[in-house]
């Protein structure tokens, strides 16, 4: 199968685009963050950008979830009743309740969509959720087709046409294309979101580290998200490499920080992705449900973003009032530039996450060179993109002393060479290190 060029990009095209970005520059030597880079980002910077993330994203919740209430309502509240009502009790010695709040509510609220439709509760007389709603249908269809189609749990016919085994491979979609103009952007969007990853770095260093990384180590880590980005591309995922902030929290409630389990972890989701039941599973949820568990996640990453700032003075005056900036630039300029994404007469309505793809056509930049106004209008409609070039900048030309900024401490490398404790925490494993200790960009 040949993939053609159009318009939009193709799935493997986001992704290996993605890997061509900043990101390489983590395995070339002058990208190290040394010292004198390091106060560039920092708490301030980081905070509002992880933060703006989470609020891009609430147009898309709950209004979802509101096309299913019973259902969309009883996945947020099991999840919010077992992280904080539940949370302190233990089972068997594990807070179970706290540690499993996402997966253990997606079960729940998946049987009780099972059982409201297996019982005929979005069965309706003459209609079929099959046919499209755009069809040419009653108007008293067209409105259950749309409920069944957000309540129902079989519609997707997923995980009885998937096969029981299946083995993916390279290019298995086509051949990749490459866009220019996503190219420039993906490379912004892959270093706001390097950005994500040193404040999530430092935050898990302090969890399970004896000393923070060195600036090869962050050099390591941020190469590798692209490496993995570039297979991502090649196996046609859909999605980059990128650390999850989310994963900062699940360290610190299960004081859980062997990299041992991160691999073993990782095996068993290598194993899994060879059943394709597994993902016919995961495809037949509804769409209501995932917008009720993102209501918490995004809710959980803009409160962990925001969390960062504990590193710095969060009750001065000069980062209250950056933050307070990033944060409303990143909602209203995105704002403006999205209104430009649809004519006034037409009734089409677009999820907010597909809102910077259709601005980059015809947003408020509109010069005479097609590409320049592509990147333009696509990059100032991403809200992390505003919050990180707000507080960057601010941040940067505000003065302010290290400790109020929270500036990041990193380990020197000299001393990390020296030091057994930091070998043992940030070393590669199985002696990979002694075969690459001519190449710098392994950290130590």
């Amino acid at each position: 199968m040949k993939v053609k060029p159009s318009g939009s990009a193709t799935a493997v095209e986001r992704c290996t685009t993605a890997a061509k970005s900043p990101r390489s520059l983590g395995f070339q030597e002058k990208g190290n963050l040394d010292q004198e880079k390091g106060p560039f980002i920092n708490p301030v910077v980081v905070s509002p950008t992880i933060a703006a993330v989470g609020l891009s994203f609430y147009g898309y919740g709950f209004p979802l979830v509101g096309t299913c209430l019973e259902i969309g309502a009883i996945q947020i509240l099991v999840v919010i009743v077992f992280s904080l009502y539940l949370r302190k009790l233990s089972v068997f010695g594990h807070r179970i309740f706290l540690i499993y709040a996402v997966p253990l509510g997606l079960a729940i609220t998946w049987a009780v969509a099972f059982l409201l439709t297996e019982a005929g509760a979005y069965n309706y007389k003459g209609c079929d959720v099959n046919i499209p709603a755009s069809n040419m249908v009653s108007e008293h269809c067209r409105k259950h087709i749309s409920r069944m189609k957000h309540c129902r749990i079989d519609t997707s016919h997923a995980l009885k046409s998937s096969s029981w085994f299946k083995f993916p491979y390279p290019l298995q979609w086509g051949t990749p294309v490459f866009n220019w103009k996503l190219a420039v952007v993906m490379c912004v969007v892959s270093l706001i979101s390097s950005v994500d990853s040193v404040g999530s770095y430092h935050a898990s260093s302090l969890l399970v580290a004896s000393r923070p990384p060195t600036p090869g180590v962050l050099s390591r880590g941020i190469g590798l998200e692209g490496l993995c980005s570039v297979l991502a591309g090649l196996w046609g995922t859909g999605t980059g490499s990128a650390t999850l902030t989310e994963n900062v929290h699940t360290i610190a409630v299960t004081k859980m920080g062997s990299r041992g389990a991160v691999q073993l972890g990782a095996c068993l989701l290598i194993v899994l992705s060879l059943v394709g039941k597994v993902g016919g599973f995961i495809a037949s949820i509804p769409a209501v449900m995932v917008a009720g568990l993102l209501c918490f996640m995004w809710a959980m990453l803009t409160a962990l973003g925001l969390s960062n700032l504990r590193y710095s003075e969060a009750g001065s005056s000069r980062n209250i009032i950056i933050i307070g900036l990033s944060l409303f630039f990143s909602l209203s300029i995105p704002a403006y530039f999205q209104q430009y994404g649809i004519s006034p007469n037409s009734n089409m309505s677009v999820p907010s996450y597909f809102q910077p793809y259709i601005v980059a056509s015809h947003g408020p930049f509109q010069s005479k060179y097609g590409g320049l106004n592509y990147i333009l209008n696509t990059i100032f409609s991403l809200h992390m993109v505003i919050a990180f070039l707000v507080a960057v900048i601010l941040d940067n030309t505000v003065p302010g002393s290290k400790q109020e900024r929270g500036v990041y401490v990193w380990s020197e490398p000299d001393v990390a060479r020296r030091d057994p404790a930091i070998t043992k925490d940030y070393g590669l494993p199985l002696r990979v290190g002694r075969i690459f200790r001519w190449v710098k960009w392994v950290g130590l």
